[in-house]
């Protein structure tokens, strides 16, 4: 069974971005494969503003990363870029810690104008943490998503077309790689 880790880099709990993660986390475990969470924003504050590498737990985080066939990263998109949580946390991973792992972005913003997010601010950090291969990702414009007052998603058609085409490659491409 393949292992994914989610890294949720939203400094929300309740980000519109957990829309496009449980989706993708339902596909994903249609087709077997074993989910685990990492929301950065609930990593100690601390530990990683002062790069507390040997922090339980940070190496418990990085542990997660290690164990992982695969890596989603999520974040959404402020400045121009992901959230400085995120880039945070992934300057704590290991020089070559995402060495032989395939890696989905998901990206979520207020405008379709920061579309190209994921191949100038976010790809070029995970070639330097060796990835293996980077799938292409998926953007989403937060009026795409709908929040219900239960807190459930509805995505839009057109989002939920391109989830399931990047989860499907995304899978595709891990197993054959893992063989």
């Amino acid at each position: 069974m393949p292992k994914v880790i989610v890294i949720n880099g939203s400094p929300n709990p309740v980000s519109r971005l957990n829309g496009i993660l449980l989706y993708a986390e339902e596909k994903l475990v249609a087709l077997g494969w074993e989910i685990a969470h990492l929301h950065v924003a609930s990593l100690p504050a601390e530990d990683l503003i002062k790069a507390r590498f040997d922090s339980p737990a940070i190496a418990e985080a990085s542990r997660l990363v290690a164990e992982a066939d695969a890596v989603i990263v999520a974040s959404p998109v402020y400045k121009a870029s992901y959230t400085g949580v995120l880039k945070t946390f992934l300057d704590l991973l290991p020089q070559k810690g995402l060495a032989g792992k395939i890696v989905l972005p998901f990206f979520i913003g207020g405008t379709i104008a920061h579309l190209l997010a994921i191949d100038f601010a976010l790809k070029p950090l995970l070639s330097a943490l060796y990835a293996k291969h980077v799938e292409t990702g998926v953007y989403a414009v937060d009026s795409q998503i709908l929040k219900t007052d239960d807190g459930s998603f509805i995505l839009e058609e057109e989002l939920a077309q391109r989830l399931n085409a990047a989860v499907a490659s995304f899978a595709e491409t891990t197993l054959l790689l893992k063989q």
